[in-house]
């Protein structure tokens, strides 16, 4: 078959392994910068141009589907030769193109002895990145671990998070044919008493169960990680021994839209506590001239620092000179870069770029208030983190952590897109600095309800337990 992969960025150099070189017609991009160059020796044309060469599919790599679906029926592509990464396992897979496994940390000792029955636990995740949802499978896996748990890590995708797990002494898989084979496919993960699946991106993975091994599916994602997902293979998931939980109600609500019959339990995370001593104290507390307000995540539309720009913008000139916005994240992306043209002249505003777990430690710290303007956002872990350094969020009510903010009292919300709204709770805090370190403080409360360890500990063994005994 000869293919068109449409996307240069993450998903393309994530599933680009799949594709021998002599089989790719092409790489699809609308990004002028990127048209008419070479990556990896393959010529990136505007899609207009790529479709006019002989090809059998499409291939989208790239989460923002429903648009690129869209522009190539627009531009006449036949919708069956459409295809998203989701499908690559009907599209391409086959036996001899497995690739090899990497074990660290003896995992390969502990995958080949036969000792089922013994609380032996895998944990799946798409990635080893440092984002929320690899972090809470790290997180689990150390609490399952302490608790007695055997327990071993396995992944779609290499990242810098393994090697923090193997110094947890946490040994860890890296086996890429997770990202197109099915369970049954996958023969080394049958000696285990339990599998935790994490993130949508299992879905297809769970079409064909092996037999009597119970499952918990563990959901962190919003309706847009749905735009690949067809109704008719989640339907031919099996849910026989099959538990199914949700980081909040974001998640659940997405799965529910295909399937609204599904029972779906609520499982939030843990966020370590990395605050001790004296640190436990609002940062506002600092002498300094300018209020610091934090944003972090991948700077994307789906994130909406748009808004809060826009947001920024609506300030009083005296105001815009007496505070900070730092903005956290990825900014190699077109959206970023209409951001950066459009802040050019704008002093207030910083780009930060991407940071470690440590840093983002210290911004936090450092911060007065962290907001989360997001059009659609699961369940940030970086509001619970902010949290727990005693850092009001102002929150989209469109972010899951929203649910566990009373407006006014340990936090702030406003209406998603709301630009106005947003405007006016950031004006508030800047007005109302001594109110603003109660309301820090009443935050930390909510972290230590609900996102710390000792709760995630309870909340996760309990359903672990409950798991396990279905076998």
């Amino acid at each position: 078959m000869h293919f068109l992969l449409f996307g240069t960025g993450d998903y393309y150099n994530r599933f680009k392994k799949w594709f021998p070189r002599e089989n790719v017609l092409a790489l699809l991009d609308n990004s002028p910068v990127r048209q008419h160059t070479l990556v990896d020796g393959i010529e990136v044309l505007p899609p207009s141009e790529g479709i006019k060469l002989d090809y059998d599919s499409i291939v989208i790599l790239s989460f923002y589907i429903k648009e690129m679906r869209q522009q190539l029926l627009e531009l006449g592509v036949e919708e069956r030769r459409i295809v998203h990464f989701y499908d690559l396992h009907w599209l391409i897979y086959n036996d001899s193109a497995k690739r090899d496994i990497q074990y660290y940390a003896c995992a390969d000792k502990m995958i080949l002895s036969d000792n089922r029955g013994h609380n032996r636990i895998l944990l799946l995740s798409h990635d080893l990145e440092l984002g929320g949802p690899a972090l809470a499978v790290f997180h689990a896996a150390k609490v399952l671990k302490h608790t007695g748990y055997q327990v071993v890590v396995a992944s779609m995708q290499d990242g810098l998070l393994r090697d923090k797990m193997v110094q947890e002494t946490i040994p860890v898989v890296v086996d890429v044919n997770l990202q197109i084979e099915t369970m049954v496919n996958a023969d080394w993960i049958t000696n285990f008493d339990l599998i935790i699946c994490n993130t949508i991106n299992y879905h297809i993975f769970l079409t064909e169960r092996a037999e009597n091994v119970p499952v918990l599916w563990w959901l962190h994602d919003s309706e847009f990680f749905y735009h690949g997902v067809r109704q008719e293979v989640l339907r031919m998931i099996s849910t026989d021994h099959l538990t199914v939980c949700s980081v909040g109600n974001v998640p659940a609500q997405a799965i529910h839209t295909f399937l609204p019959e599904l029972p779906v339990k609520e499982l939030l995370y843990g966020v370590e506590d990395t605050v001790y001593g004296e640190d436990y104290v609002l940062s506002c507390d600092e002498v300094r001239d300018k209020i610091r307000f934090v944003t972090i995540g991948y700077i994307e539309n789906r994130k909406g620092q748009d808004i809060l720009i826009q947001a920024v913008r609506l300030l009083p000139e005296e105001l815009r000179q007496k505070a900070e916005f730092y903005l956290v994240g990825q900014k190699s992306s077109m959206f970023a870069g209409k951001l950066l043209e459009q802040t050019r002249l704008m002093p207030e505003i910083f780009f930060i770029g991407t940071v470690d777990r440590q840093r983002i430690n210290q911004l936090l710290k450092k911060a007065n208030v962290m907001i989360c303007p997001s059009r659609e956002d699961p369940m940030p872990t970086v509001c619970a983190e902010a949290m727990m350094h005693s850092v009001p969020c102002i929150l989209s009510d469109a972010a899951g952590t929203a649910a566990y903010v009373e407006d006014g009292v340990n936090g702030l919300v406003f209406q998603s897109e709301n630009v106005q709204e947003l405007s006016e709770k950031i004006k508030w805090c800047m007005n109302h600095m001594t109110q603003l370190k109660k309301m820090g403080e009443e935050s930390r409360r909510v972290y230590e309800a609900y996102f710390s360890m000792s709760v995630f500990e309870q909340n996760l063994l309990g359903i672990v337990e409950k798991s396990i005994l279905q076998s």
